[in-house]
């Protein structure tokens, strides 16, 4: 069981980002009243934890319901965390969890950035999704596991809040290139983490292999 907490903390972490979320937040709304940030920050967050608790909770039953197998979601999550590692460790802007130019410009234009782009898809994305039906699906039929990677994601949107309330602060001590680089860091674990679903996937789908 502590394994399975210490790779979903682990993966929440690397897949949520929250120095280089801080660091796009603050450059966002770097014309809007603290005040209004705070609430910005707040409001998405809490808006993105519902999303995530509610795809960590139904997402299985859902994948049940159209008859997928959770070995064939390891295998399409995989390799869909695997491009968003490749978007950070190349700083590439895809849409998996960034905006693209276009959303970009309707963004400038907009006062309030809480449901669009922030909680969706820089925080609750479709990688966090995935991985939240991974991290449930990897502590099985054990109810205690699976109330310890619900705390974990509770406790790295913690994290993530806080860091979104200091957003100002992190930029300037970390500038746009050390976002980058950290983000790039972390890329590179998401990578190892998305190979790691992708065996996983297929040593279930097909016994006989491994």
């Amino acid at each position: 069981m502590l394994e399975t907490l210490v790779y979903a903390f682990v993966a929440f972490l690397v897949i949520l980002d929250p120095p280089g979320t801080a660091a796009l937040f603050a450059a966002m709304t770097r014309n809007v009243a603290a005040p209004h940030r705070r609430v910005m920050a707040w409001r998405a967050t809490a808006m993105a934890s519902s999303m995530l608790f509610a795809f960590a909770l139904g997402g299985e039953v859902l994948l049940k319901t159209l008859g997928i197998t959770l070995g064939a979601f390891r295998v399409a999550g995989g390799i869909l965390l695997f491009l968003l590692a490749a978007d950070m460790v190349f700083a590439r802007q895809s849409g998996l969890r960034s905006t693209t130019p276009s959303e970009n410009a309707e963004t400038e234009e907009r006062e309030d950035i809480t449901v669009f782009p922030l909680a969706f898809p820089l925080i609750a994305g479709p990688g966090a999704m995935t991985s939240v039906v991974l991290m449930m699906g990897r502590a099985g039929s054990d109810p205690w596991a699976a109330l310890g990677v619900l705390a974990v994601l509770a406790v790295v949107m913690a994290i993530l809040l806080a860091m979104l309330l200091s957003a100002g602060i992190i930029l300037r001590l970390l500038g746009v290139t050390g976002a980058h680089v950290i983000s790039r860091v972390l890329g590179i674990i998401l990578a190892a983490l998305a190979a790691q679903f992708v065996i996983d996937g297929v040593r279930e789908a097909l016994p006989g292999i491994g």
